[in-house]
């Protein structure tokens, strides 16, 4: 069975585009037919894959503890009553 390698990218210029952010590392799924047309298949924000511009991104190597980071489901920790449950709060 072939390995799938999964690549990330960093955004470098996010363009017209609310859904992707500059300085935010997105996965990278396969498409060589928009690689031919210097387009990028990324999974952005909204956390569905659209195709961005090749030059709004900067390829980048994760060390296999933040790949898993990105591919576990977020850790909560319990709260064990020692400390009060955090609150949001909106900044003006």
């Amino acid at each position: 069975m072939k390995e799938t390698k999964t690549n990330y990218v960093i955004c470098v210029r996010a363009a017209e585009s609310a859904d992707i952010e500059v300085r935010r590392v997105y996965e990278v799924l396969p498409d060589d037919t928009a690689a031919k047309r210097g387009y990028l298949r990324v999974v952005d924000e909204s956390g569905e894959d659209y195709l961005y511009p090749k030059e709004c991104f900067a390829s980048v190597h994760l060390p296999e503890e933040a790949v898993r980071a990105f591919t576990s489901p977020p850790h909560r920790r319990a709260n064990t009553g020692m400390q009060p449950p955090a609150q949001k709060t909106c900044r003006g």
